[in-house]
């Protein structure tokens, strides 16, 4: 795990050893200031040469001005390489998410997906900027200082190394239970965002049933959750920072108590001991940055493994080897044995064999959960089918890339997704480099002008996230317009109108019928009015097609269709 994420550091090496040379000099700087004060006390002030004394601080200043300077470059520059790291892997993380199929989306909360891509990775950043420099800056001070320790006083050094093997066994017994704790918390961020995400996205629903207190409570409890765990990974992290600090404050009280003995006996001079108090705390502050990256790497690397984890979730869907890019299709399509079911041991499809003419206007009506929209839904690869093969021009939909083959079908759902911004960005969102005239003549088209000309702002009106000041009928002309700008050869409605009042209905019909013109249409209905008009319908029922034919053919049959007609007219 570590080998892959050092290889993030490739791309930013001259950033990475900017801060790491900056960071090792001023470590190295850090390690001169005790023995300067050796050379003062024993060298500078028994002369007692104020000439010397001043210069010597002037030259003291002087390296602490340098060093203030590296700090700032390891502080800024440091955290940029970070936020670097940081940004390729979310932009990585962000591309994958694009990558996966329906199938994955459909047994995913929203609110883990969220998660990964925000609190997993600003922790990795951390990690990126501190973990190696960190590291190798305390592994390179306990060393130096250690050097020097030996050469102001042996017996003391020896005395002072005897604390390490302690605060290594400390360090390891920590370090792996943070880890372990803080990839637990991840989880319960994600469960915890999921919970708001759910809420705020279905408040109307919570207030309308009046449901705010079950709504505190299921937040209450994924609060406790994160809250508990939380806190037991700073139960651990105090535990271990408290040991340390304990270690090295009687060590420092030992080495005082020895050096007064040396002092007092003659084999340590004054600066000598004063130096060597100074080197302890040298000494030391290797440790306590070794107990903060132990705080910070367990969260990094648990952020880390979970985002690997992901990035490891292969996609159900991609090109096949050799798929080749299409335009221009006329949208003659063919189903030949087509069989698939969303899990492994229940078909929801079994062999469906249907060819549709281009051009040709097919409802598909039926019972819920018969699979009329898992027909549609196989046909721009959203799912792939078990076995058989669909055609589009003769050409099997898998020999084709999916960028491809998605630009040729468009695509109006009951439940319209619109982008919280505004009337021409959701509009444009059909083909993003559409000109001014284009967009305005799908919104003609789409009978949206009357109300773009009634709002203060027109087509740069703010509609609110998921247009939410929107009518369900301006929902369904702007997913209309969306669809004339984007012009596909194949259309699928997916029960575009079931939603609305019969007035708002008949409206929209209208503007379908016109977009339907000169398309390969697929429609999904219940309201079996809306689809009389279709050149053909096709029955599913859960034993598949059961029946195919206009209209008036299919009520004069006395089939499946039949009953469902005299069903829905037996009022009228």
């Amino acid at each position: 795990m570590l080998k892959r994420f050092f290889a993030y550091y490739r791309p930013h090496r001259g950033l990475f050893l900017l801060d790491f040379g900056c960071a090792v000099l001023s470590g190295l700087l850090e390690l001169g200031f005790p023995m300067a004060v050796k050379l003062f006390v024993d060298e500078l002030l028994p002369s007692q040469d104020w000439t010397l004394v001043i210069l010597a601080s002037i030259a003291l200043v002087a390296i602490y001005v340098a060093n203030t300077g590296l700090m700032v470059v390891v502080t800024y520059w440091g955290h940029m390489l970070g936020i670097n790291i940081e940004t390729e892997m979310r932009r990585k993380a962000f591309d994958h998410l694009q990558k996966l199929s329906f199938g994955f989306f459909d047994n995913q909360k929203t609110g883990h997906l969220v998660g990964r891509l925000t609190k997993d990775l600003e922790e990795i950043g951390e990690v990126a900027h501190h973990g190696p420099e960190d590291l190798f800056i305390a592994i390179m001070t306990l060393i130096g200082a250690f050097a020097l320790m030996f050469s102001v006083n042996v017996e003391l050094a020896l005395i002072t190394a005897a604390v390490v093997p302690l605060t290594g066994w400390l360090t390891s017994r920590y370090g792996a239970r943070m880890t372990r704790n803080w990839h637990d918390l991840y989880g319960r961020v994600g469960a915890f965002n999921a919970r708001i995400e759910e809420n705020v996205g279905g408040i109307r629903v919570v207030q309308a049933f009046a449901n705010e207190d079950h709504e505190r409570s299921l937040f209450a409890e994924a609060n406790r959750g994160y809250r508990t765990t939380k806190l037991a990974a700073y139960r651990i992290m105090a535990a271990s920072t408290s040991l340390s600090y304990l270690s090295m404050r009687l060590t420092q009280v030992i080495v005082m108590v020895a050096g007064s003995y040396f002092v007092i006996t003659g084999e340590l001079s004054h600066g000598g001991f004063v130096g060597f108090l100074l080197l302890i705390g040298v000494f030391f502050r290797p440790v306590e940055k070794i107990n903060a990256v132990i705080e910070v790497y367990p969260k990094g690397m648990a952020g880390f493994g979970r985002y690997e984890e992901f990035l490891a979730t292969e996609p159900d869907i991609v090109d096949r080897p050799g798929a080749t890019e299409i335009s221009g299709l006329k949208g003659e399509i063919a189903y030949e044995g087509v069989s698939f079911g969303y899990a492994a041991d229940k078909r929801v499809l079994n062999g469906v064999d249907l060819r549709i003419r281009a051009g040709e206007t097919v409802a598909f009506v039926g019972p819920s959960g018969a699979g009329k929209t898992t027909i549609c839904s196989l046909l721009p690869r959203f799912y792939e089918v078990t076995e058989g093969r669909i055609t589009i021009d003769g050409v099997d939909v898998r020999d084709m890339t999916l960028a491809s083959l998605r630009r040729q079908i468009g695509i109006v759902q009951q439940d319209v997704f619109l982008f919280a911004g505004t009337i021409r960005e959701n509009v444009a969102y059909g083909r993003l480099d559409a000109p001014e005239a284009d967009i305005e003549e799908a919104v003609r088209r789409a009978r949206l002008e009357e109300m773009v000309s009634r709002v203060p702002n027109g087509l740069d009106t703010i509609i609110g996230e998921r247009g939410v000041k929107l009518s369900g009928g301006q929902k369904q002309r702007l997913a209309i317009a969306r669809m004339f700008l984007k012009n596909p050869p194949i259309l699928i409605l997916d029960e575009a109108t079931s939603a609305l009042d019969t007035e708002t209905e008949r409206a929209i019909q209208q503007a379908l019928a016109e977009l339907s013109k000169g398309r390969t249409t697929l429609v999904i209905a219940h309201r079996l009015a809306t689809i009389r008009d279709a050149d053909r319908i096709v029955v599913v029922d859960d034993a598949g097609i059961v029946e195919q034919g206009a209209h008036k053919e299919l009520v004069a049959s006395g089939g499946v269709y039949r009953r469902l007609h005299e069903a829905q007219f037996a009022s009228s």
